[in-house]
């Protein structure tokens, strides 16, 4: 029997989230000096080396001041911490984001990275109520924010989106899948960067209305047999990206937004298979940490 294959590159993680401990002052304060911090600025943490790149985890007595987030313990106990603060970097550190790295981390620093990312988004986006104006502050650890007179509670929330790898159903290396070049990516030593089709899902709608809806927009493609693959978050500035494959007839001819997509191309499997072994670079794909290399990925295996 083969091994499963693993799921998108950021929907991992080994770490307990503790809800519990979030409304528990005493036990947070006694936590955070003997905690590991990460500090997030920007969508940019630091990290050190390579093979794999390592993330800087700094004691809480120097950590600098910012909003403090509980992110959770491990398995031996360790508890840790996030703080949105400026990055200094370090001698033999360097600034990262998520899609730079996030691929490449093992599974606890990724998701250390990632919910850090996530809730500093959040915070960052919301220092006002938007039911009363009212300036908010943090609560329970980071996961909530309250007006002063604790009046209001504001949760945090992820805006669901899909995104799909539109193919043809043929099996074997000439089958084809759909691939957008946004309108508003540039182009790299005049390669264009493909992608698979994405949006928001809207008021009213299912995620699979979401996908049959988007690629007939986005490229008046018809699709049909919408199937789920996987999920993962992509805090830019706060997405659950849904995955999905969906078939087209052969061939379907292309006619692109272009307020949104340059450009739409059927690429073979073997065009796919060529770029991703580095024999040819004819055209980019998505990077690594994205769910739309995983989702390619999954459809040419």
């Amino acid at each position: 029997m083969s091994a499963a294959r693993p799921g998108p590159p950021l929907a991992r993680g080994a770490l307990d989230r503790a809800a519990h401990r979030r409304t528990d002052a005493d036990w947070l304060a006694e936590a955070w000096t003997r905690s590991r911090v990460v500090v997030v600025d920007d969508g940019h943490v630091l990290v050190r080396g390579d093979d794999p790149p390592e993330l800087v985890l700094i004691d809480p007595a120097d950590a600098p001041q910012g909003e403090r987030f509980f992110l959770g313990e491990d398995t031996d106990g360790s508890v840790y911490f996030a703080v949105a603060a400026d990055v200094t970097v370090l001698p033999g550190t360097r600034r990262a984001n998520l899609r730079q790295i996030g691929h490449a981390l093992p599974d606890l620093p990724a998701g250390l990275f990632i919910t850090a990312v996530g809730l500093a988004n959040w915070h960052s986006r919301h220092p006002y109520s938007p039911l009363s104006g009212k300036l908010t502050v943090p609560a329970q650890a980071g996961w909530v924010r309250t007006t002063e007179d604790g009046a209001e509670t504001l949760w945090p929330r992820t805006d669901p989106a899909v995104i799909m790898l539109v193919h043809d159903g043929v099996e074997g290396p000439d089958g084809c899948c759909l691939l957008g070049c946004n309108a508003q990516w540039p182009a790299a030593g005049g390669i264009r960067r493909y992608s698979t089709l994405a949006g928001f899902v809207e008021p009213g709608e299912s995620a699979e209305m979401a996908v049959a809806r988007e690629v007939l927009e986005e490229v008046g493609v018809v699709v049909g047999d919408v199937t789920y693959v996987a999920s993962q978050p992509w805090p830019f500035p706060g997405s659950l990206m849904l995955g999905f494959h969906a078939t087209a007839e052969v061939g379907a001819p292309i006619e692109v937004d272009p307020t949104e997509i340059l450009e739409g191309r059927w690429f073979s499997r073997s065009e796919i298979a060529a770029v991703l072994a580095g024999d040819s670079h004819a055209f980019g794909l998505p990077f690594p940490a994205s769910i739309a290399h995983y989702l390619i990925t999954e459809w040419l295996g």
